[in-house]
């Protein structure tokens, strides 16, 4: 078959910044809400800087409903509150909202599981020496486990590349929406491949700059 690159061209590059598009806005706002979440888990559990075993639960309870909940399902169940945000629950800017509900969380364990790595020799020697818990926080904990918490972040951006391209089965825009509407509803088999390779390369180009990132936070 024939293939018309003149417009085929417009169509990937359009959907390819779709695609980054959606996860740059999600990754940003995720990193707002699972940043802080992430630290707040740590420092509030058993025998921690802050414990406080009610927000703990809370916490972790939420964070856990959320991680339960499959993509595709979590952006159908928030329609309302995507169109109550956005003013539509199709488009790039729709797929965003779940996009953010679902990666916050799975960052909030990412950089939980990072400061949990932390020596707490280190953080014992820190509050000796009597420095606060906030300074703690900030001067030991996440300088010391800034180089997994880069690979942790990577991860999750590989995971929101995913999403994104499932959020195209709903109407979301990107290359998945592309890849389904042209490869798969129209037999478009050069478009379905192009889009494969795009997603391999930009999951490769993340994972690959997460590491050199990483690799120089410990040199240091």
């Amino acid at each position: 078959m024939q293939v018309d690159w003149n417009n085929l061209w417009p169509k990937i590059s359009e959907a390819l910044v779709e695609t980054l598009t959606m996860v740059g806005f999600s990754l940003v706002f995720a990193l707002f809400i699972g940043f802080p979440l992430g630290i707040a888990l740590v420092v509030t559990r058993k025998g921690n800087l802050l414990e406080n075993t009610v927000v703990f639960t809370i916490l972790n309870a939420i964070i856990n409903v959320f991680r339960s909940v499959p993509f595709i399902i979590l952006m159908v169940a928030i329609i309302p509150l995507t169109r109550l945000i956005v003013g539509t629950s199709i488009g790039t800017a729709a797929a965003i909202v779940p996009l953010v509900f679902y990666s916050g969380p799975y960052i909030a364990r990412l950089v939980e599981q990072s400061l949990l790595e932390v020596d707490p020799g280190v953080i014992e020697a820190a509050e000796a020496m009597g420095a606060t818990p906030w300074q703690i926080i900030f001067t030991i904990l996440l300088p010391e486990a800034l180089a997994s918490i880069v690979l942790g972040i990577t991860i999750a951006i590989i995971g929101l590349v995913g999403a994104s391209a499932m959020a195209g089965a709903v109407g979301g825009g990107g290359l998945g929406d592309l890849a389904i509407a042209y490869g798969y509803q129209r037999f478009e088999t050069v478009i379905m491949v192009v889009t494969v390779v795009l997603l391999i390369i930009l999951v490769q180009g993340f994972q690959s700059l997460g590491n050199i990132l990483s690799r120089k936070i410990r040199r240091r």
